[in-house]
Order: C-alpha cells, then structure tokens, then sequence
C-alpha cells in the first residue's frame, strides 16, 4: 500500500468528534499544584497546563493495547504503526479557569499525515481541541501525535550540547516518581512514564521517558512565572526523548519583544522540547 493509498484510506476519519466533560476540583488543583511544587505558576487560582489533566479518554482495561494507551479504532483510527510519541502543538488562552468550572471538551481530527523519516515510516495525526464553561471558550489547543513503525533498536540519542547559559532557568527532579504522579494526574495509562521493562526492553528506549505535556507545563509555568500573568499562545515541538535520570533544565530567554524562547534540556544538554511563548 503507497502512502496516497493510506492517506484515502483514513481521510474518512479527518472531522471525527468526541465531547467529554470534567470539573476542576479543589482536589485536582493541590494534586496537580504539588506534583510541580516548586515549578509551578502560584498567581492565578487554576495552575498553568492543569488543562491536560482534563476529559481524558477512559476505557474499561480490556479496551487498553498492550502499550497502556486506549486501542485505537474508537475516536483514533487504526493506524498500522504502533509506537505513540508525543509530537508537538500550540495553546492558544482566551481566558482563564477557576476552580468549581464544569468543562466541556470537544476534539475534532483535523489532518492525518504519512511520511518517512530516518526512523521508518510516520502517521501525524492533529486534534483539535476546544475547552468551553457554559458558552465561553477559554482555550483552544492543536495536539500532533506521532505514530511510528516499530524500529528496533531505537534510534540513536541526539549528541549533547553545551548551552549558552540562559536569562532564566529552572533545575527540576523530573524523577520516576513525579512521572507516574503526572500520569496518575491524566490518567495516562502509556508505559513508558512508569513501567521500566516495558520502556527499555519493548519500546527500545534508555530508560522511562517523561511526558511530553510535562514538559510542555513546566515551561509554560515558567514562562508565566517571568511574564506574571498567563501569556496568549505557547507553540511547542518535541526535539528529542527526554529519559528519566538526572535532574532537567527548563530554559527561557526573549526572542523579541512579547516573545519568549523555551526549551527542556536533558542534563547532558541535549534539547528535547522547544517552545516559542507569545505574552
């Protein structure tokens, strides 16, 4: 099958929709406040990124693939490749949540994308997600997964760098027990973040891999954290795994005036997200 071929076979799933609902708790907000602690935004009642943590997808464990993630065929189609990553997206805030909000979560598909690449071959699937209270929209959010064939070994690390040291950064434990709290916090049921056999001999990776959305929440925090209030967008891309070992940096600096540069670095150096936060 060519890749026209499969990009006909699954152009019938692009505008498939699903509508969750969820309410933002005083519970939600200390768990997920305390998970960060002390990389997290203090000045506004409901946390930057806590948004993640929203409607997410819940299916009964027999509904699970063996990677912990729902199967696919429900609101993802069967996509032939079977290794998830993270890709990338953009947040754009219209507005702010408060603590007691019932939230309505529409995601739409809106693009499916095949390639190649020196990893083998890759589906990019992008979903459109709309968070409303009642009538208001307070957020819109484009995620890119990646799905990828499997490859084994994994590809090669990125090379180390030695970076330029940054106007602001902050050093974060991102250790195994703050990944499998993360996952608990979006019932993110992929292996990966907590299961180290799985992570190292199924998936071929260095060792458990932090969330890309974690990432994605602490250099929203901080670039908050610099701006003092909530910036207007945030576009992100994941670069490169980030295994969980020692201690990560998150790093911001102005690009220009009302932007900010951000990245996560493994610490070694190696970037493995960036972001480009307009305040």
């Amino acid at each position: 099958m060519d890749e026209r071929e499969v990009v006909m076979d699954f152009s019938s799933w692009i505008g498939n929709s699903v509508t969750r609902h969820d309410s933002i708790t005083p519970r939600m907000v200390e768990h997920f406040k305390q998970s960060l602690a002390p990389h997290c935004f203090a000045d506004q009642p409901v946390p930057p990124g806590l948004f993640w943590c929203l409607a997410p997808d819940v299916v009964a464990a027999d509904q699970l693939g063996a990677d912990g993630h729902p199967k696919l065929g429900g609101f993802l189609p069967e996509i032939p490749y079977e290794r998830r990553m993270w890709a990338g997206g953009w947040v754009e805030f219209h507005g702010q949540f408060a603590i007691g909000d019932a939230v309505r979560k529409t995601s739409r598909i809106d693009d499916i994308t095949f390639k190649s690449g020196r990893s083998g071959n890759l589906c990019f699937i992008a979903v459109m997600h709309e968070f409303h209270v009642a009538d208001t929209l307070v957020l819109r959010e484009r995620h890119d997964v990646v799905y990828r064939e499997i490859v084994t070994p994994a590809s090669p690390p990125v090379a180390p760098t030695t970076p330029a040291a940054p106007a602001h950064r902050w050093q974060v434990n991102a250790d195994p027990v703050m990944l499998f709290r993360y996952s608990a916090l979006t019932f993110n049921g992929h292996r990966i973040h907590y299961d180290l056999p799985y992570s190292t001999q199924s998936e071929g990776h260095a060792g458990l891999l932090v969330h890309g959305p974690l990432q994605a929440t602490l250099m929203l925090n901080l670039a908050c954290q610099i701006n003092g209030k909530q910036p207007q967008k945030m576009a992100y891309r994941g670069v490169s795994p980030l295994v969980c070992s020692d201690p990560i940096m998150v790093d911001a600096d102005p690009i220009e005036a009302g932007q900010l540069g951000c990245c996560v670095r493994a610490a070694n150096g190696t970037v493995t997200m960036t972001a480009e936060v307009t305040l």
